[in-house]
């Protein structure tokens, strides 16, 4: 237990951050990558500048390198860096995401359907839409978060 509570503590020190963070987004998305995919994708103006950053990703236990040489995030690695975010092919997006499609939608329809029936209804839908509003914001405060990433 004390050697996890020494790993978490060394973690959370080494956790990427800036550049370090916007390389590791890329491999994220991008893996298995090169040096020089990783320079010119981040506009980085030199190939050490990226190794540097690399080197501080394999050291934190982020990225590692395959047999071939690219580079692949470390699937367990960052929970706590990417928690509230959830990878959808290349694209990192908010969990929220996904619960304010579907609760949009769902207000959407029993909102029309319900309005054109009941009394007490508009109330309903005055609650649905807050709740829906709510989770937008949550939305799109951490996609605001990670565009700050990039």
């Amino acid at each position: 237990m004390r050697e996890t509570l020494t790993n978490n503590a060394h973690r959370k020190d080494s956790e990427p951050r800036g550049n370090t963070l916007r390389v590791y987004l890329f491999v994220l998305r991008h893996a298995p990558c090169e040096l020089r995919d990783v320079q010119h994708g981040l506009g980085m103006a030199s190939p050490s500048l990226a190794s540097y950053h690399l080197s501080k990703l394999i050291e934190g236990g982020y990225v590692k390198q395959d047999a071939f040489g690219k580079y692949v995030s470390v699937g367990d690695a960052a929970p706590e860096l990417l928690a509230g975010y959830s990878k959808l092919g290349a694209t990192v997006v908010p969990q929220s995401l996904f619960f304010s499609l579907l609760l949009t939608i769902l207000v959407a329809f029993f909102g029309i359907e319900s309005l054109s029936q009941s009394s007490l209804t508009p109330y309903l839908v005055g609650v649905a839409v807050a709740a829906v509003a709510a989770l937008w914001f949550e939305t799109f405060r951490l996609w605001r978060k990670l565009a700050t990433w990039k």
